[in-house]
């Protein structure tokens, strides 16, 4: 955070027009320092103001949050201490970032930087996005948001519902890569006259935000009280903003940063060595250290993974009624980790930034769950559905290569009694699936010649699993998938001693094949009762 100031020179540089890209982790200017008298700090002081009965623009209902108390996993986890959440998904734009959104947008009204008819560009996960989406529709302004492909649709459609254009870019692109979500805001920006990147990696407004409100919210609802704050590190400006304003108020409170394992952002350096390489939680971790980050004022760092982040999350929302994101499980998990060694009468205070609006055809669908494999196996009460595939007899799959006719591929699978078949590489690597009716129909309709190779209608996007899961995960697959391949892992060495792994193919299941089996399961099962029952009579 800086001076007003420090702040309007570093927005200025910012802001204005230049073909080069401003980076996200860009030295901190800040002259914040634990002890300042406030007489010295460079920091606001704004109070908390009541809200009027009717509000003059839904800008009045960002922030001022409820507090509320974690009863049943508190109790499931065995805690002595008292667990709170901070809802920041009751904000308008339902998250903590509506906050920021506000406060850049008027700290650079005030500035005299944005003016009427402005245009605002952010690369964003979406809900800095949704934030300033919202102030720019109260406000008029025209807003372009940048997001990787990863975040969800549901971002992208609320985004375009408030009118703002929404530009994706690869998941793969590295950040300092004209093609990321960072390199073509800046792109834009030089591209579009009066433009402005507010850019919530570098912006004092963002900590400042959460300095000046969020953090007086807390304490005056904990009535000065808090020993433990835990919060997911994204940008890292909510917890700055907090860690701050608590190490003056409350300095006997230990700060929590919470980091997704695959991001690099939490210290020692040694807490960041794993073997994954990415994460599907969405909001927090970064491979770089944003600017507003002040990883000083965090006194002890937490890695999550995407299973316990997801589990915490739909427990929040069972047990709880906290309809909360997919990082509000992240942040909760470690906050229950820790709060074990709290005593009675102490208090843990958890941020829960997000709203479960956000990824309902993500964490909260049983089959993308599955597809990822997050769902563990007690969640499945039948005794089939914790089957391993292993023990169901799989058809015998036919496979066939990527240059054999239609006509030729016809025949086959109408000879044979099949619905498909699978198309294999030479080395028998799997290129994809060709199904009976897919071909037969586009024959017919013209898009496809008999003559033609199969590679023209293969089904490249399809759902795989391997022997060692479990009958329930390819039960929510076929839910919406008409098929599911079994592979499995094979070493391949060649002539000169160099090996690889490849993955091949076992089997093709569809839904019928997994009824099949069922049904004779069970019979055999009957069968079995029947025959106990009489030789008990006998």
């Amino acid at each position: 955070m800086a001076t007003y100031e420090q702040s309007t020179e570093m927005n200025e540089l910012q802001m204005q027009a230049t073909p080069q890209l401003r980076m996200p982790d860009f030295p901190s200017r800040c002259t914040w320092n634990l002890g300042s008298p406030p007489s010295k700090s460079p920091h606001t002081h704004n109070e908390l103001k009541n809200s009027p009965k009717i509000l003059p623009t839904v800008l009045y209902k960002i922030g001022n949050t409820p507090l509320i108390r974690i009863n049943n996993i508190a109790k499931e986890y065995g805690l002595k201490c008292e667990l709170l959440a901070k809802c920041e998904f009751f904000s308008a734009g339902g998250s903590t970032k509506d906050r920021i959104a506000l406060r850049m947008i008027e700290d650079a009204e005030k500035q005299g930087i944005l003016k009427p008819g402005d245009v605002i560009i952010e690369p964003t996960s979406g809900n800095t996005g949704i934030g300033l989406g919202l102030v720019a529709a109260v406000r008029g302004y025209r807003c372009i948001i940048v997001m990787p492909e990863k975040m969800s649709l549901e971002k992208v459609d609320v985004l375009k519902a408030l009118g703002v254009e929404v530009v994706r870019t690869p998941n793969a692109a590295n950040l300092n890569s004209p093609d990321s979500h960072i390199g073509m805001a800046w792109k834009l920006k030089n591209e579009i006259p009066n433009s402005h990147v507010l850019d919530q990696y570098q912006n004092a407004g963002n900590p400042l935000a959460h300095y000046d409100i969020t953090a007086e919210e807390i304490l005056d609802q904990c009535d000065g009280q808090i020993d433990v704050l835990v919060a997911g590190v994204g940008t890292g400006g909510t917890i700055t903003g907090l860690a701050r304003k608590f190490k003056e108020k409350c300095p006997n409170c230990q700060i929590v940063g919470v980091d997704p394992e695959g991001s690099n952002m939490a210290e020692p350096k040694e807490l960041n060595l794993t073997n994954e390489t990415s994460y599907e939680v969405e909001g927090i971790g970064h491979n770089f250290i944003p600017t507003v980050l002040d990883r000083k004022a965090i006194d002890k760092w937490m890695k999550t993974d995407d299973v316990e982040s997801f589990a915490m999350a739909r427990n929040l929302i069972k047990k709880e009624g906290l309809l909360c994101g997919g990082s509000s499980g992240s942040a909760m998990h470690a906050a229950v980790t820790v709060a074990k060694d709290l005593k009675e009468g102490q208090r843990c205070v958890v941020i829960l930034p997000d709203s479960i609006r956000n990824y309902m055809s993500k964490f909260l669908s049983d089959n993308w769950m599955a597809q990822k494999g997050f769902l563990r196996a007690d969640c499945d009460q039948e005794s089939w559905r914790n089957m391993s595939i292993n023990q169901m007899k799989l058809p015998t799959a036919l496979t066939v290569l990527p240059t054999l006719t239609c006509q030729d591929t016809i025949q086959i699978l109408k000879a044979k009694s099949l619905d498909n078949a699978v198309v294999i590489d030479s080395s028998g690597v799997v290129l994809g699936i060709v199904t009976l009716g897919n071909i037969t129909s586009s024959v017919h309709d013209g898009k496809l010649q008999l003559t033609d190779p199969v590679s023209k209608i293969i089904y490249k996007q399809f759902k795989k699993v391997s022997l060692n899961d479990t009958l329930g995960k390819i039960s929510q697959i076929l839910e919406l998938n008409h098929f599911v391949l079994i592979v499995h892992e094979q070493i391949h060495c060649n002539g000169s001693g160099e090996c690889e792994k490849r993955e091949m193919m076992h089997g093709v299941v569809t839904f019928t094949d997994l009824i099949t089996f069922l049904r004779a399961k069970k019979k055999r099962m009957a069968t079995a009762e029947e025959n106990q029952a009489t030789d008990f009579k006998n």
